[in-house]
């Protein structure tokens, strides 16, 4: 059974920089489509950030700049440093993994979520 388990949230002062962590079993990361999302109260669920299987990355407008993607498929790991961090990128992050045959999405997993809380 895969599962993807996130980590590395917590309370960070605005400004400051956390790094998330995400790992997988039953899973070959190098075949997926790996991304950040996350859901704040009150908002839709959004993508932060997608690392592609080919290698591309797209960030969402607000971190561009401030989150970075990385991948590790050696050891099945993905990562989000996120730098410069301001209340608004206050929520749950969510790592996910996706897999495409033929533009058919053929598998969607998800890992349980870490929170960020940016405060003072």
């Amino acid at each position: 059974q895969v599962q993807l388990v996130d980590s590395g949230g917590g309370l960070v002062q605005p400004g400051g920089s956390l790094r998330l962590s995400c790992t997988g079993s039953e899973i070959i990361f190098s075949a997926y489509d790996m991304a950040w999302y996350r859901q704040a109260p009150g908002k839709q669920h959004e993508r932060v950030a997608l690392f592609t299987a080919g290698g591309t990355t797209i960030y969402e407008d607000t971190v561009k700049g401030r989150f970075t993607i990385s991948r590790d498929n050696t050891n099945n790991m993905i990562y989000l440093q996120m730098n410069a961090l301001t209340p608004e990128d206050t929520a749950v992050y969510f790592c996910n993994a996706k897999r495409w045959t033929y533009r058919t999405l053929r598998d969607n997993y998800w890992g349980q979520g870490t929170q960020v809380t940016v405060s003072s």
